[in-house]
């Protein structure tokens, strides 16, 4: 504990940032030998005034800070120097020095993770594509690694989720700070069946000046990096140009002329020679001799999937036809009967008790704790297993209403 406080002082010095902590860190060796330095001892550093004075204050009060908040939220903290620090992160030019996480731990090392990213305004067509690669990705045993702001970013992970995949977002503020806090429902989510990571500690506001280092994190962890929708010059590029900088590939689905969208990617297949992709076989064939047992025995989920998890086909918009008085009941009556002797083996108790409790209409998550008494985050879970299942949907509102009907 003693150790991690000192790597929690060095990182939260002022006017330091990950490159000045660095060079401490290269002079120094450990962050508790920088804390004990004097004066002279810092003037052979090349840093500023501010950070050298900073790095004067041996106050141990937000450091203690920190770690409670960890403590209290059950985050967890790697450093620099921890063996289960990502190898692909530890090799770019800044890496950070400390990442908190909320969620599952992941060997990165051992992923094919791929970076999804693009415009926060996507036209619908973008981020239809966004969600499938998102699905694609994930149910064919890739690890999809984006923002989960707005946009594209949020897509591709939603698309993940709904493809029985795994989902990881790297955040421009502390991982309990949601933002947009309508995404909570989403944090939530990809806390339960991913991570979320990020080298702000707990309490950090997501503010605009974070989100340009933020995406060096997030093409670090990557293999490769999909730009989905971009302008030629935005934010989406800043990640390209990370991806390419730290020797990641880059990959961009092209916009036809008759398509009012961005055209950044079209110039990143043209000038960049990233490489045109329609589908995430696309990307991943690029990975399988390097990594055959996590994408060669990953069974493909058929076109009927993809479609009800989508909620529509491929590309084209989906439409929602205007509903006669009566519809619901017939919807009802329409659901799949599940026996008695076949719940057991295909719902957990969990599902179950939200099967029942939705069974009569949509219901909001919190609705369906309030019923259940289930806590939210296993609610939460449950949900997005039984879209998996293709046993719940997703209505207008976030409410879900049950498509299998219990015996």
């Amino acid at each position: 504990m003693a150790d991690l406080q000192y790597w929690l002082w060095l990182t939260s010095r002022k006017g330091l940032g990950p490159v000045g902590a660095l060079t401490v860190l290269d002079h120094f060796i450990t962050p508790e030998r920088a804390y004990y330095a004097e004066q002279e001892d810092l003037e052979v550093l090349p840093l500023s005034p501010l950070s050298k004075k900073s790095l004067l204050d041996k106050s141990m009060e937000e450091p203690n800070r920190i770690l409670g908040d960890c403590d209290r939220l059950s985050l967890r903290i790697i450093t620099f120097q921890d063996a289960d620090y990502p190898r692909r992160l530890r090799q770019i030019a800044d890496p950070p020095m400390v990442l908190y996480i909320k969620g599952r731990g992941f060997r990165f090392d051992e992923e094919v993770a791929i970076g999804v990213v693009g415009a926060r305004a996507p036209a619908q067509v973008s981020e239809r594509r966004a969600e499938r690669f998102g699905m694609e990705l994930a149910a064919k045993g890739g690890l999809v690694v984006s923002g989960i702001a707005e946009g594209i970013d949020c897509c591709a992970v939603k698309g993940a989720l709904k493809g029985g995949g795994r989902a990881v977002s790297v955040l421009a503020g502390g991982v309990d700070r949601v933002f947009p806090p309508k995404h909570r429902y989403l944090y939530e989510d990809v806390a339960a069946a991913g991570a979320l990571i990020s080298e702000y500690p707990p309490g950090t506001p997501h503010r605009g000046e974070h989100f340009p280092p933020r995406n060096r994190i997030l093409s670090g962890l990557c293999l490769g990096v999909l730009a989905v929708e971009c302008e030629p010059h935005s934010g989406t590029m800043l990640t390209i140009n990370h991806a390419l900088e730290q020797g990641r590939e880059v990959y961009a689905v092209p916009i036809g002329l008759e398509e009012q969208c961005a055209r950044g990617t079209n110039q990143l297949i043209k000038e960049f020679k990233a490489k045109l992709v329609e589908r995430a076989e696309d990307i991943l064939e690029d990975f399988v001799d390097l990594y055959p047992m996590k994408l060669a025995c990953v069974a493909p989920l058929s076109p009927e999937v993809v479609r009800a998890r989508l909620g529509g086909a491929g590309d084209k918009p989906r439409t929602e036809p205007a509903q006669p008085a009566g519809v619901e009941k017939e919807l009802q009556a329409e659901r799949e009967m599940v026996s008695r002797t076949q719940q057991k083996s295909r719902f957990t108790d969990d599902e179950l008790a939200i099967l029942t409790a939705a069974a009569k209409g949509p219901l909001a998550a919190d609705e369906i704790v309030e019923k259940t008494q289930i806590p939210a985050k296993r609610v939460l879970s449950a949900l997005t297993m039984l879209q998996v299942q293709g046993a719940v949907e997703e209505r207008p509102g976030r409410r879900f209403y049950a498509l299998v009907e219990l015996e």
